[in-house]
């Protein structure tokens, strides 16, 4: 039965709509609940995944004006699971990627919303200090941000390539007891795309893509920049 032939989805209607527009509209609709049900379903795939391999060391990292030490396992904080994204920002670039900027920046607006169920930190490969002074020039004030400079973090995780570039991965690691384990990564990165198509890896945390795809001009060959 088409959706002409159907009763309509539900009865809100907008001033000056055709029956055409309506009909277009209830078999979009139908796409968008259908893509909800998959994205529910995929997300309790993601839960459901077992916990993967414990991290080969309880990491070092460097965060704040005095570049203290700090462990992977105190990133957690009292929480029981980290996420923890890998910022393209590496001591051999001049500016940081524009793309993970945009990223981080409404990230730094949800941060206090996220930490309230998990923990939250960012790692960088460059030097804390110009960690920092990027995100006083960017007005972050919310992210948890550390270096990786003198740790094997990237490497390992695959946010650094084997000759040292710079990899944009979102991990999620979980702690049991004194234990870390990995339990997610946006493996979409490397997997196989359609022709023209982005990886679409961290999408799920990067709202600028989730607002263009509503409108008639979708995302084009748009690209964030630093400064426009």
């Amino acid at each position: 039965m088409s959706v002409s032939d159907a009763s309509p989805i539900h009865g809100v209607r907008f001033p000056g709509e055709s029956d055409d527009y309506r009909q277009a509209r209830d078999r979009l609709l139908e796409s968008e609940i259908a893509l909800r049900r998959q994205i529910e379903a995929v997300a309790a795939q993601r839960r459901a995944l077992p916990p993967g391999g414990p991290t080969p060391e309880d990491y070092v990292f460097e965060e704040g004006d005095e570049a203290r030490s700090v462990r992977l396992s105190e990133l957690f904080g009292g929480k029981q699971t980290l996420i923890l994204y890998s910022y393209m920002f590496g001591p051999r670039m001049e500016r940081p990627c524009p793309s993970c900027t945009s990223i981080l920046d409404a990230l730094d607006g949800e941060a206090a919303h996220i930490t309230q169920r998990v923990a939250l930190a960012v790692a960088a490969r460059s030097p804390i200090a110009r960690i920092r002074q990027f995100a006083a020039e960017r007005g972050w004030r919310r992210l948890r941000l550390v270096s990786s400079a003198n740790n094997r973090y990237h490497s390992d995780y695959h946010g650094e390539s084997v000759d040292g570039a710079q990899q944009p991965i979102l991990n999620v690691f979980t702690r049991e007891g004194a234990t870390i384990r990995h339990r997610y990564a946006s493996e979409l990165m490397f997997a196989p795309r359609d022709p023209g198509q982005d990886p679409r890896h961290v999408d799920a945390i990067w709202p600028l893509w989730s607002a263009l795809d509503l409108t008639p001009e979708g995302r084009g060959e748009f690209q964030p920049k630093l400064a426009y």
